[in-house]
């Protein structure tokens, strides 16, 4: 955690809360407020994330009863994802202004909100009494009933919604958090493309967000907290969907009836923008949905087909009804509307849904969910001989209407790029994430309003091919050896870079008529994030992964030399790729690192159902590698900038100032001169700046203890399908830069470094701790023994060190560590998952309540183990 940041709010103007005296009620509150003035910490979403739970968890500290979060901002910019987000992690309870609608005018209008009796709510729960709250009703479009808070059921209390910040309730709260940015920017950006009229921005947001500066922006810059929210749709936990003709008898064996099934009714419109020819082109369409008297806005055709799936990401978000009348008033045309009625039933995690369609005059199946696995088996149990449908109802209607669709796949292009014309992006080594928390006076744009993009430039890139230079003796296909990808640009984040690659892929596919496999390299620095996407690329698409470590050389590896391109076997490498290039059967090696062997081969057979490989590592983008491949991808960021952050931050610490380009020299010293010149070449750049320390979507909850469980009673609330187990054994050590302040030793102070099965394995950041639970990154982070001795030789020393051997069990949702330390006479017993409710009842199972601990056991163990060494060795 920034601690800096954290004692920068507390200490900030001399307040000191705990110094406060006893007072009443209505005093305490004011006191409270006290605390955090309105100092502008501007941060990213993740990180101001991971700062509002280190918050809350200081002020419920210090101060007696209930500590209430204002999250505000205007619709579209994540604030509820925000408070759905803290609340996973604190279990408080979230206070949506929606429900205090006191009609069905435009919520983003405060005289339809009633302040007075959310007013009311909140100084009851702050006095200890239970409140009762609101209920409405969006299809009904009024009030329903009510739902009784308890005043003991939480802690903290967040009021989520758009006037959360209004001068009603500032004074009631005690955090205040703005949130701006996400499809809010992102809606800006578009229609500033569309129009082509160089009106002002103030005249542009007074036309799609009509009542946002003149109601809501006021309130934001009372926000202790400001988030930029850059996210404005993922690919990292898309909906795979299957449809059909709902004739098929098959589905009438699942019970469609009024008990358990879910009627919605949705009016969606497609609106064209005034700049757009008449030809279809639906990526430059905004769609529209209507329930009841809530409107959900998506910029473009976003969703990916890949054989008879249909892939969406999550893109969808809400906005005021006043929104689509500004857009109307801008020149958008509704050029198509239909009412979709939809009956659904859940299945598992999945839910089966009867579409009907008004236009159409038809109705559709629908299986959903977030596993395309899962979906398949479910498709194929249903055993539905009709073809899928992979069209949208909106190319159904358009092509009864006789409309040609001319958006995707992606135009190929035959015009050459002229040299010396087309722009070249160099990715940054590394992001500069030094001084991450800023004043707001910092800022060279009002920080409310900023566009993310320039006003020419549109928000989804298109693929373009070009004139290929062929490699000799290369007979795979004449349409692979003329023609070939034109580097994007830019470089893009990771949510967009996703997007794109799958895109490149199904454009390569149709160039190739789907009759060649397409060929993907991913390279980067260690921890960028390269494996992370190759394997959510392989989810999407399909496709097999080989990582370039299976082609170590066992020579090579024993002396540790994995940053080495010479420790590649190129010639059973170039062998593979291009037997994949011929769709020739080809066997892959398996690399065995903790024995540093190469332990057999398995066979890759490229068909149909597997028509893209990726090949992913540090050096796949090497010139021996990549002019073998189709697709050429670089990441950057990820652990790779956070580590030398993290180093910077230690330096600045002890008084020895050290560059970050000196500390990636050290730290990364095969980086800069070997591996980053191959990085400028790739067709895609991805800026990797999620945050996987920090997002609560890379996070585990974690239950520990050391009370003994016996094997049979773990395997009894495992899944025996699916059940596996597996022995680590590990070593991990904690390094520490002298002269950093101390006091007692403690795990936030180090970096630790893990020695398992041959790789080393790095965290950098505290977990959160929250009541019983740990709260952690999912992994940790793969680094070479070259990043090791740079610590090191920048003066990192060994603090801690210690042995272990794990015994894992795990299922697919929980996985129950047994670990068993040196020198300890007990094992410790960890339940990990990514739901706190399914670990908790795992926990009770095993009978494990009551004896769970936070207490870092592992640390303070290395600590007196260490004491009996003299001296540490990574030779």
């Amino acid at each position: 955690m920034d601690d800096e940041a954290v004692q920068r709010v507390f200490e900030e103007r001399g307040r000191d809360y705990p110094h406060q005296q006893p007072s009443t009620s209505s005093s305490s509150c004011s006191a409270a407020s006290s605390i955090l003035q309105s100092l502008p910490l501007h941060v990213s979403f993740d990180h101001g994330f991971h700062l509002l739970v280190k918050l809350l968890q200081e002020l419920r500290a210090k101060k007696e009863g209930l500590v209430t979060v204002g999250i505000g901002g205007p619709s579209g910019s994540g604030k509820t994802s925000l408070a759905e987000k803290v609340a996973s992690v604190i279990g408080c309870t979230v206070v949506s202004m929606e429900n205090y609608r006191d009609g069905i005018d435009d919520g983003n209008d405060p005289n339809s909100i009633d302040f007075d009796t959310l007013v009311r709510n909140l100084e009851d729960l702050m006095k200890g009494k239970d409140a009762v709250t609101p209920l409405f009703d969006f299809q009904k479009k009024r009030r329903v009933g009510s739902k009784t808070i308890k005043s003991s059921s939480s802690g903290v209390v967040v009021v989520d919604g758009t006037y959360a910040l209004h001068s009603k309730l500032r004074s009631l709260l005690d955090i205040r958090v703005a949130v701006v940015g996400g499809v809010h920017f992102s809606l800006l950006s578009k229609v500033q493309y569309d129009i082509r009229d160089p009106c002002s921005l103030d005249d542009l947001i007074d036309s799609i967000f009509p009542l946002f500066r003149k109601h809501i922006e006021p309130d934001l810059h009372h926000a202790q907290i400001r988030i930029n929210n850059s996210f404005v749709s993922s690919f990292r936990e898309p909906i795979y969907k299957l449809k059909c003709k709902s004739e098929s008898e098959k589905v009438s064996t699942y019970s469609f009836n009024e008990n358990c099934e879910q009627i919605d009714n949705f009016i969606e419109m497609y609106l064209r923008p005034p700049s757009a020819r008449e030809e279809v082109r639906i990526n430059d369409w905004i769609k529209v949905r209507q329930s009841g008297i809530r409107y959900y806005i998506s910029l473009g055709d976003q969703r990916i087909v890949d054989k008879n799936f249909i892939i969406r990401p999550k893109a969808e978000f809400e906005v005021g009804r006043m929104t689509l009348t500004g857009l109307l008033s801008l020149g958008y045309m509704i050029v198509v509307s239909y009412k979709r009625t939809s009956r659904s039933i859940s299945i598992g995690n999945l839910s089966l849904s009867r579409e009907t369609i008004d236009t159409l005059d038809e109705t559709f199946m629908v299986l959903r969910g977030i596993d395309r696995k899962v979906v398949g088996a479910e498709a194929s149990k249903m055993g539905i001989k009709e073809p899928w449908i992979t069209k949208s109802y909106l190319e159904m209607i358009l092509e009864s209407k006789g409309v040609p669709r001319l958006n995707t796949p992606p135009p190929l292009s035959s015009a050459s790029i002229v040299g010396g014309q087309e722009k070249v992006i160099v990715p940054k080594p590394i992001r500069v994430t030094s001084n991450l928390v800023s004043k707001f006076e910092d800022l060279s744009q009002p920080w409310t309003r900023s566009p993310t993009k320039s006003k020419g430039e549109p928000v989804l890139a298109t693929w373009r091919f070009i004139p290929a230079v062929p490699l000799q003796a290369d007979n795979s296909s004449a349409s692979r050896n003329c023609m070939q990808l034109a580097p994007m640009a830019d470089s893009y984040d990771l949510d967009s870079g996703l997007l794109l690659a799958v895109q490149a892929i199904q454009a390569l596919n149709t160039l190739f008529e789907n009759k060649l496999p397409v060929i993907v390299g991913i390279g980067g620095p260690s921890g960028s994030g390269k494996t992370s996407l190759a394997h959510k690329m392989a989810n999407i698409v399909g496709c097999e992964v080989i990582s370039l470590e299976s082609y170590y050389r066992s020579e090579q590896v024993k002396d540790f030399k994995y940053d080495d391109f010479g420790s590649l076997d190129l010639t059973l490498l170039s062998k593979n790729i291009d037997d994949i290039r011929n769709c020739k059967r080809t066997k892959v090696p398996i690399f065995d690192l903790e024995n540093c062997t190469r332990s057999g081969f398995k066979e890759l057979q490229v068909s149909e159902d597997c028509g893209v490989v990726i090949f992913e590592g540090v050096y796949a983008l090497h010139p021996d590698i990549r002019k073998s491949l189709d697709l050429w991808i670089a990441v950057v960021g990820g652990v790779h900038s956070h580590l030398i952050s993290r180093v910077q931050r230690d330096k600045d610490r002890t008084g020895r100032l050290v560059s970050q380009n000196d500390i990636m020299m050290t730290v990364f010293p095969m980086f800069q001169q070997y591996i980053e010149p191959h990085l400028v070449h790739a067709h895609l750049k991805i800026r990797n700046d999620f945050d996987p320390v920090l997002s609560p979507e890379s996070s585990l909850f974690v239950l520990k203890s050391n009370k003994q469980v016996a094997y049979q009673d773990i395997t009894n609330i495992l899944d025996p399908a699916k059940f596996c187990s597996s022995v680590q054994n590990f070593t991990d050590i904690y390094l520490k830069l002298p002269g950093t302040p101390n006091g007692q030793l403690t795990e936030s102070e180090c970096i630790r470094v893990r020695l398992c099965e041959g790789r080393f394995a790095l965290l950098i950041r505290e977990p959160i701790r929250e009541g019983n639970f740990i709260i952690q990154p999912k992994v940790d982070f793969d680094i070479s023994i070259s990043t090791v001795a740079g610590l090191l030789n920048l003066g990192y020393q060994a603090v801690a060190y210690i042995e272990a051997s794990a015994l894992i069990y795990q299922d697919g949702k929980i996985l129950i560590e047994v670990d068993h330390l040196q020198d300890s006479p007990k094992p410790y017993v960890q339940i990990k998952g990514t739901n706190r409710e399914v670990v908790s009842a795992a926990g009770s199972t095993l009978g494990l309540d009551g004896t769970y601990t936070t207490k870092v056991f592992y640390f303070y163990l290395a600590v007196i183990l260490l004491a009996g060494h003299d001296s540490m060795s990574f030779t």
